[in-house]
């Protein structure tokens, strides 16, 4: 996992405001699975009207790009996909934030959601079938062999911590059971 501290700079400040998120993607792919290269943190956030203000508060200026207010109540209004970027100046890493909207898989994973304690701070994480339902669909979508291979990594390493038949329920819910196999059978190369 990149060094916990870059993902500190964006959770740190998320946990100060009150704000609910957890962390996916990649760095939630390697909690669970392995190591690999990444040069972001992928975040969904609950971003209601009245968290804007302490959001921008939250990442001033000095230390980070923060959208204009203009554009989060803009991304925030969406009903789905609403998405924007943080970006710390010194370090350059970046967080994507994604809202969460009304999308159905966000809330089932935010009553899921873990928190995993790093000495005096906590970050939030999606659950592993969350980030395995969400890979499956990114693979899907762009064909990148990484999420394939992060998949693979979290069940060799996290089978034991993980719900299968709740995946396998998801899985036929979101029609990736296409996806599924095919990825069952690129594991068996």
């Amino acid at each position: 996992m990149p060094e916990t501290d870059l993902v500190l700079l964006f959770t740190r400040p998320l946990n100060e405001a009150g704000l609910r998120y957890f962390i996916t993607g990649s760095i939630a792919g390697m909690i669970y699975g392995e190591p690999r290269l990444t040069m972001d943190v992928d975040l969904v956030l609950v971003l209601p009207q009245a968290g804007i203000k302490k959001l921008i508060e939250s990442f001033d200026e000095t230390h980070f790009y923060c959208p204009p207010r203009e554009v989060i109540i803009e991304e925030a209004a969406r009903s789905e996909k609403g998405h924007f970027n943080l970006i710390h100046h010194d370090t350059g890493f970046k967080a994507d934030v994604y809202l969460a909207g009304n999308d159905p898989l966000h809330a089932w994973a935010f009553t899921r959601r873990r928190e995993i304690k790093m000495d005096d701070d906590s970050i939030w994480v999606a659950p592993p079938e969350y980030v395995i339902l969400r890979k499956l669909q990114f693979y899907q979508e762009g064909r990148s062999e990484k999420h394939l291979r992060d998949i693979d990594a979290m069940i060799e390493r996290s089978a034991d911590d993980m719900d299968e038949p709740l995946v396998m329920s998801k899985i036929a819910e979101l029609g990736l059971g296409e996806v599924w196999r095919g990825f069952n059978a690129w594991r068996s190369f």
